[in-house]
């Protein structure tokens, strides 16, 4: 069962669910924004069209087209010159969050802390106790 809230787009109330999370009106505005999208790019000649001149020439939003994408409603496979933003550095990719990149970087920034956790367990093991030598003069 859904839960009552407000429509992030108009401040309306309605019932949220986990296949909707915006109000009725809003979501068949969005249905339309799909379908000029869909219409658009199902023409051949617009096929090989960047994010950029989809949002020109459809005058949709490029964060609800980069939604259609995430939602795989738009199949990049389909359309070689779309893509979405990599979550770290904004760089177009087509698969994934992150680019080629951002990944290496952050796999080096892991292998490095591993190195480092490695290095301080290991000297950790090699630190030397020095039990305390009584005195000459006492008796054991």
């Amino acid at each position: 069962m859904g839960e009552l809230a407000n429509c992030p787009k108009c401040g309306s109330l309605f019932v949220k669910t986990r296949l909707r999370s915006i109000c009725d009106a809003c979501y068949q505005e969005e249905e339309k924004a799909f379908e000029t999208v869909y219409n658009f790019l199902r023409k051949k000649e617009n096929r090989r069209s960047t994010i950029t001149e989809v949002v020109e020439k459809t005058g949709v939003e490029e964060d609800l087209i980069l939604k259609f994408i995430h939602q795989g409603r738009i199949q990049l496979a389909n359309f070689p010159n779309l893509g979405y933003p990599c979550s770290r550095c904004g760089t177009l990719i087509r698969e994934g969050k992150l680019c080629v990149s951002c990944k290496k970087e952050i796999q080096s920034q892991i292998e490095q802390m591993e190195k480092e956790e490695q290095f301080q367990e290991e000297k950790e093991k090699m630190q030397t106790y020095y039990a305390i030598q009584p005195k000459n003069n006492e008796k054991r």
